[in-house]
C-alpha cells in the first residue's frame, strides 16, 4: 500500500491590533464623580495615537467618543423614615438591562450628602456602564459590615438622560438580618406608571478660553445653557462637578474642556 501525505498551508501570522482603553479620569471618592471602579470602552486609534503633523485630539474630544458608546446614570436612593432606617454597611448595586448588566457597583460618594444613607435622607450616585439594553430590574444590597447595618430602603430612582428615561424602583423593606425576611440585597423592578420619558439629552464638547488680563480667573460657579435656532434652550449646567474643579479651572490665560449632556 502505498502511503502519502501532504503539509498543511502554513497559517499566516494575524495582523497585530491593539485595542485603546483611554480613561483620564480620577478614581477616588473625593475627585470627579466619586466612583473608583470603571468600565473603560475602547476608542480608535486615531484618537489616541499621534502624528508629526498633528498634536492628537483633545482630551475633550476623546471624551466625546468614550461617551457616544457608553451610558451615564443618575442613581437616587431613599433612606426611609423609620427609627434605625440608617446603614453604616457598604451599599452595592447592579443594573440588569436587555443585553448585559453593569456588574456589582459600589456606592461609595454621595454627590448630596457626606454621611450617606441616613435616615430620611436622599442620596445621588453616578454609574457609568456600556450599553446594556432597556433598563429591566435591579438588585441593590450591602456587605452587613459596620456598627450599624440594618437598612430600611424606600426606593430607588435611577435617570439615564442620554436615553431619555427615568424609572422608580420602589422597595419600602428592610435590608436587614435581623428585620423582616433576613434579607440584605433585594432585586427591584420598576413602577411601570412611575416611569418618566423625556427628549433624551445629547452630549456636547464645550471649550472656555479664559484672557489674559489681570483678575481674569474666577472661582465661581460657571454654567452652561445652550439656544436653539427656534428658541428652545436647555436646562442650566454647571461645568464643573465640584468646588475644587472649580479652583482649578477658569485660571487666567487659559483654556478648559468639558463633556456636558444638556
Amino acid at each position: 500500500r502505498l502511503l502519502t501525505s501532504r503539509r498543511a498551508p502554513r497559517e499566516q501570522p494575524a495582523t497585530p491590533f491593539s485595542y485603546y482603553f483611554p480613561c483620564q479620569r480620577w478614581l477616588a471618592v473625593e475627585e470627579d464623580d466619586g466612583q473608583i471602579v470603571r468600565e473603560l470602552v475602547p476608542v480608535d486609534e486615531a484618537f489616541v495615537k499621534k502624528d508629526s503633523e498633528n498634536d492628537g485630539q483633545s482630551l475633550a474630544t476623546l471624551g466625546l467618543e468614550q461617551k457616544a458608546k457608553s451610558t451615564t446614570y443618575t442613581v437616587k436612593v431613599k433612606t426611609g423614615d423609620k427609627k434605625n432606617a440608617g446603614t453604616d454597611a457598604n451599599v452595592f448595586i447592579t443594573l440588569y438591562g436587555s443585553k448585559d448588566d453593569t456588574g456589582i457597583v459600589s456606592l461609595k460618594a454621595s454627590k448630596i450628602n457626606k454621611n450617606k444613607f441616613e435616615r430620611g435622607k436622599v442620596d445621588e450616585f453616578t454609574v457609568e456602564s456600556v450599553d446594556i439594553g432597556d433598563l429591566k430590574k435591579i438588585k441593590i444590597g450591602h456587605d452587613n459590615k459596620g456598627n450599624s447595618t440594618g437598612w430600611f430602603l424606600e426606593w430607588v430612582e435611577i435617570d439615564a438622560p442620554s436615553l431619555g428615561q427615568c424609572l422608580k424602583f420602589p422597595c419600602g423593606r428592610w435590608l436587614d438580618k435581623s428585620e423582616d425576611d433576613g434579607a440584605i440585597e433585594r432585586i427591584i423592578f420598576p413602577a411601570e406608571l412611575q416611569t418618566t420619558e423625556y427628549i433624551p439629552f445629547v452630549p456636547y464638547e464645550i471649550t472656555v478660553y479664559t484672557s489674559d488680563i489681570f483678575g481674569a480667573g474666577t472661582d465661581a460657579d460657571v454654567f452652561i445653557v445652550l439656544y436653539g435656532s427656534d428658541g428652545i434652550c436647555t436646562q442650566q449646567k454647571s461645568l464643573c462637578l465640584n468646588k475644587r474643579e472649580q479652583r482649578m479651572y477658569f485660571e487666567r490665560n487659559s483654556v478648559n474642556q468639558f463633556i456636558v449632556e444638556v
